[in-house]
């Protein structure tokens, strides 16, 4: 794909409809928030309960989750638990619909990682607004993270070139000094990447996840190597042995 296919389908993707994946246990709830969601030019997937719409999610990967907190098998916790814990679906948003009002339940979920959160019953125009309100606030984030990507590439390639330059024949790695670090396969790779100078738009398109995915690796390795910038990670790696 050339730069015009690329910008093109950019473009496309920033166009197309949102993907609402709605997640309850109650039938007619189910089939009116739809149909009320695809009259306002939503792409609507529905799901019974929490395993159901784990299963959807990975396979439609949506833009904003909407679900009930109590169903059977999986909970809306359980669900909310698996979505942050996968690659590409961490930083889906997500909102809770539940019947439970109470400001401990409203706690609970914010600090499970839930976006937003709408007791029932609800006014759909409100759900409607508060839903497109995340999805924006998603692609204003997306956005500034791919302004910044491109913003220092021209300099970082420079100083990690210096770094490099500093560090060639091993005369800025101290002889028998090792670390162990316990990076998961992803964050390593990241690494590597972030070491050949690539910034967060080019490393989630080699790696094919997002951009908020490869902003979570790399604040994974600053406090892992107790680094607080992309050139100190990068020369903790050289010195260290990590990157190639």
């Amino acid at each position: 794909m050339d730069g015009s296919q690329e910008k093109d389908h950019a473009e496309e993707l920033l166009n197309a409809p949102p993907r609402v994946l709605l997640v309850d246990d109650e039938p007619g709830l189910r089939t009116a928030v739809q149909a009320y969601f695809e009259d306002e030019g939503f792409i609507v997937s529905t799901a019974a309960d929490g395993e159901e719409g784990w299963e959807k999610a990975q396979s439609e990967v949506p833009d904003v989750v909407l679900s009930d907190v109590m169903m059977p098998r999986v909970d809306g916790f359980g669900l909310l638990k698996l979505l942050r814990e996968d690659e590409r679906l961490g930083g889906t948003p997500v909102i809770f619909l539940t019947a439970k009002g109470m400001t401990a339940d409203r706690i609970a979920g914010f600090r499970a990682g839930v976006d937003d959160y709408i007791p029932k019953p609800f006014d759909p125009d409100e759900l409607v607004a508060r839903v497109r309100n995340v999805v924006q606030r998603q692609e204003r984030l997306l956005k500034e993270a791919a302004r910044y990507a491109d913003t220092d590439l021209g300099q970082m390639a420079k100083q990690i070139g210096e770094i490099r330059t500093m560090l060639q024949g091993g005369a800025g790695k101290a002889a028998g000094q090792s670390v162990e670090h316990s990076f998961t396969p992803r964050e390593a790779s990241v690494l590597q990447l972030v070491a050949e100078g690539l910034m967060n738009k080019e490393i989630a398109r080699q790696l094919e996840t997002s951009i908020r995915n490869v902003e979570k690796y790399v604040s994974r390795l600053f406090a892992k190597t107790g680094t607080a910038s992309r050139t100190e990670l990068v020369r903790y790696a050289l010195e260290h042995g990590l990157v190639h």
